[in-house]
């Protein structure tokens, strides 16, 4: 899981103003979305959005496209060849060899060699025609409704109908200034069955590893275009998406389709996961806000956090311990699946956006200052 977006470590508003600040500058889009990345021995300090394994090994993405792996717990590192010079938000591996990662202009890349080499399978402007599509399907289906409805049931129909227009709309403009809008995570079962999810309720499916892909927005709760910031699967094989609004969607079926869970909070989750145990979910954001459930969403407890630091992401060590890390240099550790957190700060205070568990019970984090080595609770070897 990752959690995506520079941003983040700033706030929820930062999307909003990223998007607002590219639209003038979309003309330089194709040029940064055909250059390859830089290759640069500072990558490992540079800013990283999210970092997992492939295998035993350790793959990680950030700021100008950087794509980084090392073979020995982080010890050393190794820049992957990227043909984007994009930030990268999320990265996943479905097998040990292949991977994908996401970013800002709608990038969708893949690797098959476990992160050496990339190829860019999706941009902005391939999704954005995508939903396009989609949504003009959804018209045409909606209208022939519409003809064969008793007369009482028109009305609230051509509503419908006029939202969905209102909506096309918006979409042939956005088209127009260019492919701005980022993919924020991406989960992939193995080497074929994936999802990507973004900004304005971006999500997308292939069966086929990415060779083709598939708008599947109009298979969630999501009529406001919410940003979806994360999406996993938890033990016991369900899929789960949250975002922006207090969304949560989850899906028992591989994500054919999906119910959109009662929320118990209203502004922006950043982050699922599960906590090991089948059913069990963890979810957390803005403010530190954090909540678990034991049934797959149809009922939460809060998780008490007195540290308050926006929540980016997390992971589950072998042993059960549950790390959650965020901003201001915040990490939480459970060791009673996610029912109480220990809050630590570091003294940097930069903001952390992924931790990987290593052997033994230390920890590699990634973030705003690149790579950091620390013990189980977020403190700096001695």
């Amino acid at each position: 899981m990752a959690n995506r977006f520079i941003c983040e470590t700033l706030g929820s508003a930062c999307l909003g103003v990223s998007m607002v600040l590219a639209a003038p500058a979309a003309f330089a889009v194709p040029d940064i979305l055909e250059t390859p990345a830089r290759p640069t021995l500072l990558a490992p300090e540079s800013l990283l959005n999210d970092a997992t394994r492939a295998g035993e090994r350790i793959v990680a993405v950030g700021e100008r496209g950087h794509v980084i792996f090392s073979d020995d717990e982080g010890r050393t590192w190794v820049q992957g060849a990227v043909p984007v010079s994009l930030t990268l938000n999320a990265v996943d591996f479905g097998t040990e060899q292949h991977g994908w990662a996401v970013g800002h202009s709608g990038v969708v890349l893949h690797s098959s060699d476990g992160g050496e080499n990339w190829t860019l399978q999706l941009d902005g402007n391939q999704a954005s025609t995508l939903a396009i599509e989609s949504k003009q399907s959804q018209i045409a289906e909606l209208e022939e409704q519409i003809e064969q409805a008793e007369d009482d049931e028109k009305a609230d129909l051509e509503w419908a109908l006029d939202d969905l227009f209102f909506t096309l709309e918006n979409m042939q403009a956005d088209q127009d200034v260019g492919p701005v809008n980022p993919f924020l995570d991406v989960w992939f079962e193995d080497d074929s069955h994936g999802f990507v999810v973004g900004a304005y309720g971006m999500i997308l499916r292939t069966q086929d590893g990415g060779e083709n892909w598939e708008d599947w927005a109009p298979n969630l709760d999501n009529p406001q275009n919410f940003h979806l910031n994360s999406i996993t699967q938890v033990t016991g094989g369900a899929l789960v998406a949250v975002g922006e609004a207090g969304q949560i969607h989850v899906s028992v079926d591989g994500g054919d389709t999906w119910e959109r869970r009662e929320s118990p909070y209203e502004g922006s989750l950043f982050g699922v996961m599960g906590t090991g145990q089948v059913n069990e979910v963890l979810t957390f954001g803005l403010r530190g806000n954090t909540f678990r459930s034991t049934d797959l969403g149809r009922s939460w407890t809060v998780v008490p956090n007195e540290g308050g630091a926006t929540i980016n992401n997390g992971a589950v060590a072998d042993d059960g311990r549950i790390t959650l890390v965020g901003n201001g240099g915040a990490v939480l550790m459970s060791t009673n699946g996610g029912e109480s957190f220990r809050v630590y700060f570091r003294n940097d205070r930069e903001g952390v956006m992924a931790v990987v568990p290593l052997q033994g019970t230390d920890l590699l984090l990634v973030g705003e200052g690149g790579v950091k080595f620390t013990d189980s609770r977020g403190r700096n070897p001695n």
